[in-house]
């Protein structure tokens, strides 16, 4: 590799890294100009084979984006690290590496069919937030830090999502930041200063458009008390001989404990015990009537658990629910309604390419056995007593527009995870090598979306009540570590917004008017030929 290669693999790899730590919760908000680098790179190189060397860079960008931004990987290799330690350096290289290559071949088309110009920046913008699209639906998706969430849920620029939704926030965002890429090239500085006056106008739009929006934004309540509960469960715990008992007590301690007024929702996060539905309600076991004894008859306990459903022929199918459940007068417990996941984490809870895994030996060293059912795609839940609500567990709340998808509109989102899988990190970058934190930030967009109020319960990670702005409302937060419950009167849904009526319609007007740009150059290049 000659020295001028090294130099632009330095630059490239530095992009990816300035974007990282652009999201929270490192929030450095220079960071932004990392897609300005990107682009920078790729358009300066010219010559035979810069189609591949625009691939490199852009895998390399990506690699680095997704090495920072997904990091907390190696702590759930470390749940059970006597088995699985040994995978987490493979982990932490394998996902960036595979993750990357959506943006690898985002910049290797890019560099195809960029005209010549500035207008390139907005053929630029297109195609990378089109890869972003890709990579948030290929193999069911992973559309972690997408580019357009790098902004802190809350802030005035996500205000944005309301209309665009994440997908178009990372086509204005990487066109925004992008603008100033050409700066750094040589060229007519005259067009170069002019897009990047575009690119300071996108962004101070961003900013204007999202105060003026959040000037009146003062939720207004339901009447109804939620109460989230936190037991500060480590993941590791929950599968050692003799803790189950202590789990149990700790979820009905904090679920009976008295507070300023009885809550009236109760919420337990993703797989809350260790047992499945029916053994956790079948009345003939202990953990029923303990469960019971800790409700009123007017509370309604959303609890996450996983489902088992008998097949007539063939194997149980497993579940991973939000079951609703209800005291009766009796004191027994009784399902009000129950949600089965629908998007899955592939090599987490189902196993892509099954029957090749299992030929391969793929799937007895991933420990997945035979994993999770996929249930029907999502619409609000109807529970008695509680309004319409739209669960989404976990991984599901990483996907814009998920929370529409059914018919009706719910008058909140209940959002349950597990995030004692991120771990805990260690050290003095503790704080910012957390993915309960990012996962956060995620989930708010959803929030700002649909115009919902959200709830988050975590066993030990961010649990939190957030408004339809995506703010988190004072004091209704716990932070991992921390063990309590969160009392707050749930918020009042705002307006529907203009995302949750039209999902995903102007991202891709966006990106079809970012691609004609491309099309002059296309039609002189083939009139050429």
């Amino acid at each position: 590799m000659s020295r001028f290669q090294a130099g632009r693999a330095a630059l490239a790899l530095a992009a990816g890294v300035m974007a990282a730590l652009a999201h929270p919760p490192f929030g450095i908000w220079p960071g932004f100009f990392g897609y300005a680098l990107l682009i920078a790179v790729v358009d300066a190189d010219e010559g035979k084979g810069r189609l591949w060397r625009a691939f490199g860079a852009g895998w390399l960008a990506g690699f680095a984006y997704f090495l920072i931004g997904c990091w907390w990987v190696v702590e759930a290799f470390l749940v059970d690290a006597e088995h699985q330690a040994w995978m987490a350096p493979f982990a932490i290289c394998i996902l960036p590496a595979g993750l990357g290559l959506f943006w690898g071949f985002g910049c290797m088309l890019y560099r195809k069919l960029a005209p010549k110009g500035v207008a390139r920046v907005f053929v630029f913008a297109a195609i990378f937030s089109l890869f972003e699209w890709l990579r948030g639906h290929v193999l069911t998706g992973f559309p972690w830090n997408l580019p357009g969430e790098t902004w802190e849920a809350g802030s005035a620029p996500s205000q944005a999502a309301a209309w665009l939704g994440a997908y178009g926030m990372t086509f204005v965002t990487v066109l925004a930041m992008a603008a100033f890429g050409p700066l750094l090239t040589a060229g007519n500085r005259k067009y170069r200063s002019g897009i990047a006056i575009v690119g300071a106008v996108i962004v101070a739009a961003l900013w204007i458009g999202g105060s003026l929006r959040l000037a009146g934004a003062e939720p207004k309540n339901t009447n109804l008390v939620v109460r989230v509960v936190q037991p500060d469960v480590p993941q590791e715990s929950k599968w050692t001989e003799g803790r189950f008992a202590d789990i149990v007590r700790r979820y009905v301690n904090l679920t009976a404990r008295s507070g300023d007024r009885d809550p009236d929702i109760i919420i337990w996060p993703e797989g809350a015990l260790p047992a499945s539905a029916e053994d956790t309600l079948d009345p003939n076991k202990w953990v029923e009537p303990a469960i019971a004894r800790s409700l009123s008859p007017n509370q309604t306990l959303l609890m996450g658990t996983y489902r088992e459903v008998k097949a007539a022929h063939g194997p149980s199918h497993y579940y991973n629910s939000l079951v609703a459940v209800r005291r009766d007068g009796a004191g027994r417990l009784r399902v009000a309604a129950a949600y089965d996941k629908y998007r899955l984490v592939p090599f987490g809870e189902y196993m892509p390419l099954d029957e090749w895994a299992t030929a391969l030996g793929v799937k007895t060293w991933a420990h997945v056995g035979d994993g999770f059912s996929s249930g029907p795609r999502p619409s609000p839940v109807a529970v008695p007593g509680v309004p319409r609500v739209q669960p989404l567990i976990c991984y599901e709340s990483l996907f814009p527009g998920l929370a529409q998808d059914g018919p009706g509109r719910a008058g909140w989102i209940v959002n349950v995870s597990n995030d004692a899988w991120f771990g805990r990190s260690t050290g003095p970058l503790s704080h910012f090598l957390s993915g309960p934190l990012q996962h956060l930030n995620q989930a708010s967009y959803r929030a700002i979306e649909q115009g919902l109020p959200l709830v988050r319960a975590t066993p030990t990670g961010v649990s939190a009540v957030i408004d339809p702005w995506g703010r988190v409302l004072k004091g209704a937060r716990l932070n991992p570590g921390e063990s309590g419950v969160i009392d707050e009167v749930l918020p009042a849904p705002a307006p529907a917004t203009l995302y949750s009526r039209i999902g995903d319609l102007i991202f891709w007007c966006l990106v079809v008017l970012g691609m004609g740009f491309a099309v002059p150059g296309l039609v002189l290049s083939r009139k050429k030929s």
